[in-house]
């Protein structure tokens, strides 16, 4: 029977497998916030103090930052309330303030490691030519379009499912995703599927460009130590996230689109989150940890801090 989206409200399955230890998991969820929230503000607000570190590779690490607790602001509320509550239930329009927070976190993440991969490649394959290409002015540039085209692909995509009349309010998530709305549909939804492939074809290419730039990289630092040190401070750290990130995306994307099989619904619910949870907490700690500057930087503001106590 045809719903009216207005009126709905989604149940979210993906915690009903989880009868046990509730407790736990929301103790170790809100740990998993506050040190997310902590650990990226920390870095954020330590690279817009500090001028010298008003460089292109810490302003996109910035903005990967800010990304991650916009990310994880979108996930965590919602899953520390459900782990309270035995009704697990979320209105339409909540389930869509959230698509979009996650939908937007996901695109942003995939677009701001692509730009990264883009400084380093220029920084190590062309560093005479590094400050005259990474300019203020397109490095401002690079980091709007993170976010205009986030904001952008989201939109549309949401527009296209709010379309839809829903015939059913099941989710088998822990949280509300795009393609398990459209699933929902009563009608055909072929644009809301050609429009899917499209946006994955482009991701897609962005990840070979990603890919395309770390081997040219490669042969560049096989051929002085000078090079091969700077690739093992600052690559190697993006190829970790990227890696983390790529994988747990494309799995979930994977997972949702094409298996049906709901034996294998509580390993899907685990590591469809992990893009959710691991990428934001891994990132600042990689780069803090791999940044020489960037570490010593922190720890002196810290010692200021503990001194002033």
């Amino acid at each position: 029977m045809e719903n009216s989206s207005s009126e709905l409200v989604f149940v979210l399955h993906g915690l009903n497998e989880t009868t046990t230890n509730r407790q736990i998991f929301f103790a170790l969820s809100i740990l998993a916030y506050v040190f997310t929230i902590i650990v990226n503000l920390t870095l954020i607000l330590t690279i817009l103090l500090e001028k010298i570190l008003h460089e292109p590779m810490f302003i996109f690490l910035c903005n990967l930052c800010v990304n991650s607790i916009c990310g994880s602001t979108s996930f965590y509320p919602k899953l520390l309330i459900d782990l309270l509550s035995d009704s697990h239930v979320i209105s339409y329009s909540a389930c869509i303030i959230q698509i979009f927070g996650i939908y937007t976190y996901l695109i942003c993440e995939t677009t701001n490691l692509s730009v990264m991969a883009y400084d380093r490649y220029v920084a190590i394959c062309k560093p005479l030519e590094y400050h005259s290409i990474m300019t203020p002015q397109k490095v401002g540039m690079l980091v709007q379009m993170t976010w205009f085209l986030s904001f952008i692909e989201t939109v549309v995509g949401i527009v296209f499912t709010a379309r839809l009349p829903l015939c059913g309010s099941r989710i088998d998530k822990l949280y509300c995703f795009n393609w398990d709305l459209v699933k929902l549909a009563c009608v055909d939804t072929t644009l809301n599927n050609v429009y899917g492939y499209f946006f994955t074809v482009f991701h897609i290419f962005q990840v070979v460009l990603i890919v395309t730039s770390y081997i040219q990289i490669t042969r560049t630092c096989i051929e002085s130590q000078t090079e091969r040190n700077k690739f093992m401070e600052t690559c190697l750290p993006h190829l970790i996230t990227m890696s983390t990130f790529a994988i747990s995306a494309t799995f979930d994307v994977v997972s949702a689109r094409f298996s049906s099989d709901s034996s294998l619904q509580a390993l899907r619910n685990s590591l469809s989150i992990m893009y959710l949870i691991v990428p934001p907490v891994l990132n600042p700690l990689i780069y803090g940890l791999k940044l020489k500057q960037l570490r010593r930087i922190v720890w002196r503001r810290f010692n200021k801090i503990t001194a002033l106590k």
